[in-house]
């Protein structure tokens, strides 16, 4: 190997360690010779031999193999002008194959074809094949969202990094994760795009650390192209996975490579997860999925039927079933589209058309389930909480702006989100008429189309009472 190829293999290095390890441990390195398969290196003490041979001994193995070069083993010689060799500590010496004299060898290659098997498995990790951007229903609470994706999915240059998408259960994260890894896997199968949720991440790491194969595994994940972690608040509390994946994080943003990242909520918002992870997600573009509205239920509910008539082509569904289906499942797509499947299935064993009479039959559980729960006391209090006010001042007569917009607010929720009367919600306001309740939510429907704090607050609050 010329010191032109070391050079560039030490680069490498540098991307992968970082540049305190590669100043410390790799830069005092002094290439000497491949002899026999054997990668021999000068180093300044035995300790330093010692230590690289333990730490970083496979991933120089496996970059010399990259390289082209035929290498089996390491070999650190003690070099003459340096200092007298201390005695080998019994624990050093279980790390290697042999030693002969000042040479201590490192026999690697059963942990490097692991940490090659570790990557085959994890690009091998499922996708699902019905998770594509053809698929993907668009509507106004994910347009955003699908546009970030498919801006990534295109691949070249970054753009933004990370792509962080962030909402509630059955919004759609999930399936525009496996649409950009679909989309780049068309584009350029050559492509190292890694997509693994939090939980499979923290696993790995964990595994790493019990079977002493720290380096595989950060080569492993300072190696991909793309980085997708799916669910990524459930490291929030894991103080080791956490540290691991953030200089992963900047490891890879480094080398300028693609992070996408999913999450049940905003970065700043998710507890026990560290300011210094939380500061990094924010840095790219942080994008939320919003609440399905009944336009898009519908439109999703459309696309399934025509995916069902493939499996049941005879099946007659009638006029309102969709509509009755979109307005009462409201809060998860993916128990709306399980309620289409099961409709589609029972109604093809009894030999029926589907009806309203089949539909509330057959998913009776499911209605019921999704039935609004929600009380007038608890928006009033939710309110309140948000708006920083005390609940007797939403009940009360005050007319104040700072209690007034708030109280409007409170009743416009109730009339969305509860089934109660307008006379009753205005009894719950200290008896206010119902024409005052009338006045309230026609003004906040108003106001959303011309005062974006009032639009952002009532859609945080209905999030957050449907949660």
């Amino acid at each position: 190997m010329t010191e032109e190829k070391w050079g560039q293999l030490r680069n490498r290095l540098l991307k992968t360690v970082g540049q305190n390890n590669f100043t410390t441990w790799i830069e005092p390195l002094e290439f000497d010779a491949v002899d026999g398969g054997v990668a021999v290196f000068k180093v300044p003490t035995n300790f330093m031999g010692n230590y690289v041979s333990q730490n970083f001994a496979d991933l120089i193995l496996h970059e010399l193999t990259m390289s082209g070069e035929q290498v089996q083993r390491l070999a650190f010689r003690v070099a003459a002008n340096s200092p007298a060799r201390p005695a080998e500590p019994a624990a050093a010496a279980e790390a290697y194959a042999s030693t002969d004299g000042d040479v201590a060898v490192m026999t690697a290659p059963a942990a490097s074809s692991a940490g090659k098997d570790t990557l085959e498995a994890l690009q091998a990790a499922p996708l699902d094949p019905r998770f594509t951007f053809d698929s993907f229903v668009v509507g106004k609470p994910n347009e955003l969202a699908h546009a970030a994706a498919r801006r990534v999915g295109e691949g070249g240059p970054v753009t933004f990094n990370p792509l962080v998408l962030y909402g509630g259960v059955g919004l759609g994260k999930t399936h525009l994760m496996h649409a950009i890894a679909w989309e780049l896997k068309e584009k350029n199968p050559h492509l190292n795009v890694l997509y693994l949720s939090a939980e499979q991440f923290m696993y790995r790491f964990v595994q790493a650390l019990r079977e002493r194969k720290m380096m595989d595994f950060k080569h492993l994940f300072r190696s991909v192209d793309v980085l997708m972690v799916d669910d990524v608040q459930f490291i929030a509390g894991k103080d080791s996975t956490q540290e691991e994946f953030f200089h992963t994080f900047n490891a890879l943003v480094d080398q300028n490579k693609q992070i996408i990242i999913s999450a049940d909520r905003a970065p700043g918002e998710i507890k026990d997860l560290e300011e210094r992870v939380k500061s990094r997600l924010q840095c790219g573009l942080v994008v939320d999925l919003h609440p399905t509205d009944y336009e898009l239920r519908l439109g999703i509910l459309q696309t399934k039927v025509q995916q069902q008539r493939e499996t049941y082509p005879d099946l007659r569904i009638a006029d309102g079933v969709l509509e009755f289906l979109a307005h009462r499942i409201s809060t998860n797509v993916r128990v709306l589209e399980g309620a289409l499947t099961r409709l589609f299935a029972f109604a093809s064993l009894v030999g029926r058309e589907i009806d309203m009479d089949l539909t509330q039959d057959c998913l009776a559980d499911v209605l019921r389930a999704s039935e609004r729960k929600i009380t007038v006391e608890e928006i009033q209090r939710k309110v309140s909480e948000y708006y920083n006010i005390r609940m007797s001042d939403i009940i009360g007569p005050k007319r104040l702006r700072s209690y007034a917009r708030p109280r409007q607010v409170a009743m416009y929720l109730c009339k969305q989100l509860t089934s109660r009367s307008l006379p009753e919600i205005g009894r719950r306001f200290g008896g206010r008429d119902h024409t005052t309740v009338m006045h309230g939510v026609k003004r906040i429907e108003e106001l959303k189309l011309t005062d974006g704090q009032i639009a952002e607050d009532v859609e945080m609050l209905r999030r957050s009472l449907e949660a």
